[in-house]
């Protein structure tokens, strides 16, 4: 009966051990702009990117157009924005779980 207690504890412990842990993402603070106009990044046509200490990422998860108008004065093919987001990287791209476009500053 221990040798049973012991073989269940002992799986148990491995089974616990072998779960794959999951990270929390932490929402942070980047630069957001077209990766093509302001990054200088490779690509066809407009998309949206983002830069995590000098490192562009290309985005999945939103697009460049959920975001407002992509060639206003504002918009991230004209200006590079602060946005706050979640996610990781994955493939050098960056794989957003929340995007949300911060405010800009008055001058």
């Amino acid at each position: 009966m221990k040798n049973i207690f012991l073989s269940s504890l002992l799986f148990l412990s491995l089974s616990l051990s072998a779960q794959e842990k999951k990270e929390v993402l932490k929402p942070q603070i980047v630069e957001a702009s077209c990766g093509q106009c302001q990054f200088g990044m490779k690509g066809k046509g407009c998309d949206l990117a983002i830069r995590i200490d000098g490192k562009s990422y290309f985005v999945d998860g939103t697009s460049i157009d959920s975001h407002g108008d992509a060639h206003a004065t504002d918009g991230f093919c004209e200006a590079i924005r602060k946005a706050e987001v979640i996610g990781e990287i994955k493939n050098n791209r960056f794989i957003a779980t929340s995007f949300t476009l911060l405010p800009e500053k008055k001058k």
